[in-house]
Order: structure tokens, then C-alpha cells, then sequence
């Protein structure tokens, strides 16, 4: 069987809906995909279940809840299986001030204890696989110190697979903007864990940007590596060598060019049921960086999309800009 878990594509909050993830699975059959952070308090107590609605196509995607109260978790995780996803992740990761207001996301890292009592009530309301995706520490914790007591109690609630992101969450002093940067990367300490964690499925996130990046941790000793921002500014670079870069596959990867023309009667189904052109297309504005015709592309999405009555026309008429042999126009 595949461990689509080599390599994933990291939940992104206003970036990784369903369109985004559609578009991305045409681009790599392998690539495991996550939802936008879902928070269990809106689909158990305010019955937002259209944040569940996922393509078949886009498996294997996997649903990230957050939370911090157990009985409320395993609801959410219920109707998560319910709903079709095979894995369901806890953010423990986030570090924006909503989620720390909410005792949910990085500031958790602080109550291990209460996140492994979140993890087994999870598991017990459902048959999908229980997942974690943390920090190396937060605000004056000793990463070095936290890290494997977290992994430890995490471990021993049943949970065999988790996403590491190799910096620590300053939640005082820092936006979550700076979050994703400021901190410096500690690599060596993750790669450490997995040495320390034999027996658990543990990936790598924060600051890679390349193929080439993640092959060299995976052969260093991770057992998979998530990819955020790269992977969406730039996803044919990322995900349409992935299946042969990272799993070896013998097909050949996908030609951007005809994964554009295959979104094109996605954009037309989703318009015909009342929705935007640009809902879809604003996911696919990198889909050429670094090619002839690139700008043109952006920009053609980018103005055309969102006129009133915009089909998926607009990405057969960006598409000329690639296509022209006279464009220099790459970035």
C-alpha cells in the first residue's frame, strides 16, 4: 500500500478548501491532502456541517479539527467518519489569537495531558486514524524537554502518526504571520524524535520549499514531509513531480497545462449550482510560476474571474498566454 503520508500538503486556513484540494489532486494522484482547520464547536453546537462536504476525488484527504473539550472532539471526529475522511488530525499547531482565546491549537502543547484525553475519546467514536500535527513548543517552553513528553502522552492514547512543525509558537509577542517564520527551525531536534520515536509515523513541516528539500529529510529519517506555502505559490513545481520524486512512480506526472483544461468543467459545474468562478480559479494562480506566460495567466484569472457571469471560459482564455510563443513574461 502507498503511505500517501511521504508526503502532504499542510491545512491552510482560507487556502485549502475543497476547490484548492480538487485541483491539487489532479496534480498528484499520491499527495495526502488536508481540510482547512474545522473547529468541532461549529459542527456539534453551531451544526455547520457544509464544512464537511468534500469531492471522492480529492482522497486521500484528511479533516483537522480543533478543540480542547474531549466529549466535543468525538462528536466532531463521529460525523468526520461519517462524512467520508479516513484520517481526522488535531490541530495542535495553530497559533493565531482565536485559537489560543479558544484553549484550542499550539497553546494546548502546554496541557498534554488533556490532549491525550481528547485523542482517546476521538478514537473511540470513530474507525478513521487519529493524527496530531503540533509545535516543537510554545512561548518558555524547552523544546528539547516538551517535545518528547508531548509525543509520549500522544503516544500512549493510541496515536501512532504525527505532523511535527519544527518551530516553536511564540503566542505572546508575535502574529501568527510572524509565526511562520520568526521562529527559528529545528530540524535536528525533529530528526532526533524520530530517533527517539521508532515506532511512530512522524513528519517534517516548516520552511521547505522544494522536492529536492523533502527527499533529503525523508532520507535523513523522516517518515514524511508536509509542505505548506510552496505548495500552493508554486503546485505544479511541488506536486506534479511528486508521485515520481517521492513514491517512485513509473506514470508520467502531470502536464499543467492539461489540468487546467480539466478544471475548466469543474468551474462550470460549480458556477451552474450558484456559485463563483473565482471561488475556484484563485486557487490556480501559481499553477505556472516560473514559466513563459505566467503573469499573463495571473492576471487574466485574477480580472476575468470575477465578473459577473464568469465561467470556466476565463481559464481557456488565460491559457493563451502560456501558450504564446512571444511570452517572456515568467516570474
Amino acid at each position: 500500500m502507498v503511505d500517501t503520508a511521504r508526503l502532504s500538503v499542510a491545512p491552510m486556513m482560507d487556502w485549502t478548501d475543497r476547490h484548492c484540494r480538487y485541483f491539487h489532486r489532479l496534480l498528484s494522484r499520491n499527495a495526502l491532502l488536508y481540510t482547512e482547520m474545522v473547529t468541532a464547536p461549529a459542527l456539534v453546537r453551531g451544526g455547520a456541517r457544509q464544512l464537511l462536504a468534500h469531492d471522492p476525488a480529492e482522497h486521500p484527504v484528511a479533516l483537522q479539527l480543533g478543540g480542547s473539550d474531549p466529549a466535543e472532539l468525538a462528536e466532531a471526529a463521529r460525523l468526520g467518519g461519517q462524512a467520508g475522511y479516513r484520517e481526522i488530525n488535531l490541530n495542535v499547531g495553530c497559533p493565531s489569537d482565536r485559537v489560543k482565546s479558544g484553549c484550542f491549537g499550539a497553546v494546548l502543547m502546554k496541557q498534554p495531558s488533556l490532549v491525550a484525553e481528547c485523542l482517546a475519546a476521538m478514537a473511540a467514536a470513530t474507525d478513521a486514524e487519529i493524527t496530531v500535527k503540533c509545535r516543537i513548543g510554545v512561548d518558555d517552553q524547552v523544546p528539547a524537554e516538551v517535545l518528547p513528553r508531548f509525543l509520549g502522552a500522544i503516544r500512549d492514547a493510541g496515536v501512532s502518526r504525527a505532523i511535527i512543525h519544527a518551530r516553536m509558537a511564540w503566542l505572546d509577542g508575535l502574529s501568527p504571520k510572524q509565526n511562520r517564520d520568526v521562529p527559528p527551525l529545528e530540524y535536528d531536534l525533529v530528526l532526533a524524535m524520530k530517533r527517539a520515536f521508532p515506532d511512530m509515523h512522524l513528519s517534517i513541516n516548516g520552511g521547505i520549499t522544494s522536492l529536492a528539500q523533502a527527499r533529503d529529510l525523508l532520507d535523513a529519517g523522516m517518515d514524511g514531509v508536509m509542505i505548506g506555502r510552496a505548495a500552493y505559490h508554486a503546485p505544479a513545481d511541488i506536486l506534479a513531480g511528486a508521485d515520481v520524486a517521492i513514491w517512485g512512480d513509473s506514470r508520467p506526472p502531470a502536464d499543467p497545462v492539461q489540468v487546467a483544461r480539466a478544471m475548466i468543467p469543474y468551474v462550470d459545474a460549480h458556477v451552474a449550482g450558484g456559485g463563483r468562478a473565482h471561488s475556484v480559479t484563485r486557487h490556480m494562480l501559481g499553477l505556472f510560476a516560473g514559466r513563459a506566460g505566467a503573469r499573463g495567466w495571473r492576471r487574466h484569472l485574477s480580472q476575468a474571474a470575477v465578473r459577473p457571469g464568469a465561467t470556466g471560459a476565463v481559464i481557456a482564455q488565460a491559457l493563451d498566454f502560456i501558450a504564446a510563443p512571444h511570452s517572456s513574461a515568467a516570474e
